[in-house]
């Protein structure tokens, strides 16, 4: 239908004919009505969306497209802003010739003549259904997805290349409440770096186990770590035609401290066992080394006794059966001295290894727990969050360091009506990884600190102590390119501080 239009209403250069075959060939649906909604022209894309032919529309009013599912109050602004000579733009829900409702997105138009007066309304819509009907599945979607995410029992979170978090779920949140405001990811992934080395890194990983140290002294927690790299479609205009993707990281952490506390509990068992078994051979060994050493000293004497005889002995004297009487028994005496030294159970043979210290000192104050609670000991462990691995004898490290933890615990046992406090701390720093084990027990006398690493000298009134497990400690300490000395403690008791060196060059040096 052609709609007369005078020429002032045509853009400057546009011929009217022209003008009415773009309207009437447009692909959106463009409706003419006038001040009472009543339709004087309708294009052939109102007719493919609507399924009305012209004909049957003109001089019919607008409402005929309306559904009662559109609230009464989109109409009443619909209104207000055309009396306000304005345009509205909205979305409707408008019914088919057949009756099938769509969503139409609706923008209507007033028509002002030369004197600013309305004298008709142009509307324009388009079906926008399936559009509707596609945000609407995504949207479930990414509430379905985040539902089951948020529900999930482990953490979870999306990283950018950059670190950045740009997804996570409640657990997550969690964790990072628990971790004091810090970054879990970052914890986590920088763990994994340290305790698995490169197979963590650039590449998908599966139930990796890793320790998080946790602030403020409390305890330490396990997960089970997994990541999967995936690439994000680019979301920008200006990727539409060239595809850019970014890589992100799906991390998913389970916590599993308490399976690792019932695994623990069954490693500390063995541990216990193997580290009684070290202890056992140990004191064989220092109690025949001290059967040789105790021996040797007569022994040493009766040989300088044998040479001064021999240089005074006269030809055809009296002391020539003396004499060989006397090599007889030294014969006998460095034969049992060399049977002795024979008879020590040779020490276990142990491969060098990264060692994480924390770990280590972890383990023995686990395989010490019952017994610092059966002494109402209050532990201070205070381990360094990120400290380096060093290169060493796991286990002979274990057993020096269950040596200096049970000689504390024995000197906080003496200490009657006092408070008894075991403070293990770890720190690194100027290339050392220190250890400091203090207590508050009775102390040490200074004149007896210069011997406590002597073989066979005790602090101790009990009758088995040997006096060899603090110059072993430092047999061991010293392979390991360490330190160890003694201190006063800020407890009250003492101080064994241990420095060892964490430069890769020197590793295992007095190994």
């Amino acid at each position: 239908m052609h709609l007369p239009m005078t020429h002032d209403a045509m853009p400057v250069g546009v011929p009217s004919d022209l003008y009415f075959h773009v309207v009437e060939q447009s692909t959106i649906a463009t409706s003419i009505t006038d001040l009472k909604a009543n339709i004087i022209y309708a294009n052939n894309a109102f007719t493919r969306v609507t399924g009305y032919e012209a004909d049957e529309v003109i001089g019919k009013n607008e409402s005929i497209l309306s559904d009662h599912n559109t609230p009464k109050m989109v109409y009443q602004a619909l209104w207000g802003r055309l009396q306000q000579k304005k345009t509205w733009n909205g979305v409707l829900v408008n019914r088919r010739k057949d009756g099938t409702r769509y969503l139409a997105d609706v923008t209507i138009a007033p028509v002002l003549n030369a004197d600013g007066e309305v004298t008709h309304y142009l509307g324009m819509h388009r079906d926008v259904t399936d559009m509707h009907r596609l945000e609407q599945q995504v949207l479930n979607q990414k509430t379905l997805i985040e539902s089951v995410i948020n529900l999930a029992p482990m953490a979870i979170a999306v990283l950018n290349t950059e670190g950045r978090i740009e997804l996570d779920n409640l657990e997550y949140k969690a964790l990072m409440s628990d971790s004091r405001g810090g970054e879990p990811a970052r914890l986590i992934l920088d763990a994994l770096k340290k305790q698995h080395g490169g197979r963590a890194v650039g590449r998908d990983f599966n139930a990796m186990e890793v320790c998080i140290e946790m602030s403020y002294g409390r305890k330490a927690r396990w997960y089970a770590c997994s990541g999967t790299w995936f690439k994000e479609s680019d979301e920008r205009a200006e990727s539409f035609f060239e595809r850019a993707n970014a890589d992100h990281l799906l991390l998913v952490a389970s916590d599993i401290t308490d399976m690792k506390a019932q695994q623990d509990v069954v490693r500390s068992n063995a541990m216990r066992a193997i580290l009684a078994k070290q202890e056992l051979i140990q004191s064989l060994r220092e109690v025949l080394s001290g059967a040789a050493f105790q021996l040797q000293g007569p022994l040493n004497v009766m040989g300088a006794v044998v040479q001064m005889l021999k240089q005074r002995e006269e030809p055809g004297g009296c002391t020539s059966s003396m004499i060989e009487a006397l090599d007889q028994a030294l014969d006998t005496g460095h034969e049992t001295v060399a049977m002795l030294e024979a008879c020590k159970p040779a020490e276990p043979v142990e491969d060098v290894s990264s060692v994480d210290l924390n770990e280590l000192l972890r383990d023995v104050i686990s395989i010490s727990g019952e017994r610092i609670q059966q002494l109402g000991v209050v532990l201070d462990w205070l381990p360094e969050t990120d400290l380096p691995l060093m290169q060493g004898r796991a286990w002979k490290l274990r057993g020096a360091f269950k040596q200096l933890v049970d000689n504390a615990l024995d000197a906080l046992e003496r200490t009657e009506g006092r408070h008894r406090e075991l403070r293990v701390r770890t720190e690194s720093g100027d290339g050392m990884i220190k250890v400091h084990i203090c207590d508050s027990g009775p102390g040490i006398p200074e004149d007896q600190r210069r011997r406590i690493f002597e073989p066979f000298f005790t602090t101790k009134r009990d009758e088995s102590a040997s006096g060899m497990g603090l110059p072993t400690c430092q047999n061991v300490i010293s392979e390991h390119s360490g330190m160890i000395w003694v201190e006063n403690s800020v407890l009250g008791g003492v101080c064994l501080r241990l420095q060892f060196s964490n430069h890769a060059d020197s590793y295992g040096d007095g190994i």
